[in-house]
């Protein structure tokens, strides 16, 4: 068993939080559309020229899990 010295060093590494979406960026447009059998859904759009399309991209990626868990949780 090795023991350490008294005065070695130790390197600690803090992970970064991940990310929540929050506000909802300027380049991401909610639309209600008409689905074939006459009901109403919601569709989010992204600018593909945005600057900022990564974050945008992540954002209504991260609100589809959350709504795609609950409406799963729902179901039970």
């Amino acid at each position: 068993m090795k023991r350490e010295r008294p005065g070695a060093q130790l390197n600690i590494h803090v992970e970064d939080k991940p990310r929540r979406a929050t506000k909802r960026p300027k380049s991401v447009v909610f639309k209600t559309v008409s689905t074939p059998t006459g009901g109403k859904t919601r569709v989010a759009s992204i600018d593909a020229n945005s600057t900022t399309f990564g974050d945008d991209f992540l954002y209504v990626f991260k609100n589809n899990v959350r709504r795609a868990r609950k409406n799963g949780r729902d179901v039970k």
